[in-house]
């Protein structure tokens, strides 16, 4: 079963209009381990889970799926 999480990754990665390879940047990864991340294949560290929710202004509650709206 896909996590929540993957999904919330992508969604607010292609409302911004970022490809992965962007995100990966980001995060110090390889397009490849992030692609895992969204397509729940490897789960995301708690590190990275911290720097996405930075990154795109959200809550780490947001990305896991424990709230429904985005909270900054």
């Amino acid at each position: 079963m896909k996590k929540v999480y993957c999904n919330r990754m992508r969604e607010l990665r292609e409302d911004r209009d970022k490809m992965q390879k962007e995100i990966a940047a980001v995060l110090g990864i390889l397009q490849q381990t992030y692609a895992r991340y969204e397509s729940g294949e490897r789960e995301i560290p708690i590190r990275h889970l911290f720097i996405l929710a930075k990154y795109y202004k959200v809550s780490t509650d947001y990305i896991l799926g424990l709230v429904k709206r985005k909270e900054k």
